[in-house]
């Protein structure tokens, strides 16, 4: 099918870019980028992803990566697109480098049955991130670092955005993400974790907090609580956490920010369950 103008489907996609309400109302999202796109295709058959369209550029001779993607998303059930040169651009924002494929993926449901409950959780709560930046370099650490799950809870930014998924380099697409509104909804999971595995600690992450991360023992289930980029932790998560963590600081600067400080916390907790 081919699309030459701002009809009413590229009007459509193009909402998906900066539009969190549409990305909402239509359950959708762009997947941008050759690292993203494989890794989304990889998530089909593994992971149950679901790639609604693919959308890819006029030219004559795509590289031979496109054809294959042009084909995978097809025979997965997604319907092919032929845009041209200009408006795939627009949708793969990218103004030098001239895009061969963009995907509209379908985003999972925001339900707590997706979150794994293994022996060795690792779960990571953001509470209320506002940088999809943020969100999509610690999707990037949970999925590097051996991490189960990760949660967005609160008023916070959409961790579907394209500029989330991008920075998780296609992680986003891999690691099992829920949004919920509120603690409340969080620790009523964490309850049912521990009802299964016994004691799952959940801790916070502070500048003040009274425990340095090294002294802390996350060999055991874990759910790290990252706060607010500005305001940090909520009253309702301090009084939820069974301890809170500092990393110790030598420089002028007196915190990390939350996608290095949750970056630090999870390589910690891989580094000693290694030891075990």
């Amino acid at each position: 099918m081919r699309v030459t103008s701002r009809n009413a489907a590229f009007q459509q996609w193009e909402a998906l870019l900066g539009n969190r309400r549409k990305r909402h109302q239509l359950g959708r999202m762009l997947v941008q980028g050759v690292r993203p796109v494989t890794v989304a295709l990889d998530a089909v058959g593994r992971s149950g992803l679901v790639v609604d369209a693919v959308l890819h550029d006029d030219r004559p001779s795509p590289s031979q990566w496109a054809q294959d993607v042009v084909s995978r998303a097809v025979a997965s059930g997604a319907t092919a697109y032929e845009l041209s040169a200009e408006l795939l651009a627009e949708l793969a924002e990218q103004e030098q480098d001239r895009p061969e494929v963009v995907l509209v993926v379908v985003q999972p449901a925001d339900d707590v049955a997706r979150l794994p409950v293994p022996a060795d959780l690792l779960t990571v709560v953001l509470d209320r991130p506002s940088s999809p930046g943020n969100v999509g370099s610690i999707a990037r650490s949970v999925d590097a670092f051996g991490g189960t799950g990760l949660v967005v809870c609160g008023h916070a930014c959409d961790p579907y955005e394209p500029r989330a998924v991008r920075a998780s380099t296609g992680s986003a697409l891999t690691v099992p993400t829920v949004r919920l509104g509120s603690p409340r909804e969080v620790l009523a999971w964490v309850e049912a974790a521990r009802r299964d595995l016994g004691h799952v600690a959940v801790v916070g992450t502070d500048e003040h907090g009274e425990v340095e991360l090294a002294d802390a023992d996350l060999t055991g289930p874990t759910v790290v609580v990252t706060g607010n980029e500005t305001r940090g932790l909520s009253s309702a998560w301090r009084e939820a956490c069974d301890l809170v963590v500092h990393i110790p600081m030598t420089g002028t600067a007196s915190s990390l920010n939350a996608a290095n400080a949750t970056s630090v916390v999870l390589y910690e907790a891989s580094r000693q369950r290694r030891r075990r």
